[in-house]
């Protein structure tokens, strides 16, 4: 048994988050036109600007889980990242639309502000945000990076998991 290894850098981890957030999106667009219009094309959309919102809001909330796991129980951990999430929605959404790049526009909405949030999102950001949390933040503060020497010193990186 080798050592313990070193945990995933700060970049390595937004880049998960990121791909997570993004694939999310995807197949989260691709069921609700599917349901809303029986389109059996299954197409989901994103927009390039998902990955560095998903990716950095996954590491807020990542060291929200990290300080808040101890003294705070799951449903209140959830409500906690929910409203971070509607704040980050909220306030890249607005950055974006002074640019005209904003990709989302929830003012079809009946309880929209600004168009840039919906309330009509808060299971789903409730349920995401637990489901990100005990499946993917747990799991990625769990990867490590180990390298295996072999004869003759030249390092081989493998991925491993550690147990919490």
């Amino acid at each position: 048994m080798g050592s313990p290894g070193e945990p995933l850098s700060a970049l390595f981890r937004w880049y998960i988050y990121a791909i997570h957030g993004y694939f999310s999106e995807v197949m989260f667009t691709a069921t609700w036109d599917f349901i809303l219009d029986q389109d059996w094309r299954f197409r989901g959309v994103s927009s390039v600007w998902a990955l560095f919102i998903y990716g950095t809001c996954g590491l807020v909330l990542e060291q929200l889980y990290l300080r808040l796991k101890a003294i705070c129980r799951l449903p209140t951990r959830g409500a906690l990242y929910t409203a971070c999430i509607y704040l980050w929605e909220f306030a890249t959404g607005y950055l974006l639309r002074h640019f005209g790049a904003c990709p989302w526009d929830y003012s079809h909405f009946h309880y929209n502000f600004m168009g840039l949030v919906t309330l009509e999102y808060c299971v789903f950001w409730f349920v995401g945000s637990l489901l990100l949390e005990q499946v993917v933040i747990r799991n990625v503060l769990r990867l490590r990076l180990d390298v295996a020497w072999k004869p003759g010193n030249h390092p081989v990186t493998s991925f491993g998991l550690k147990d919490d």
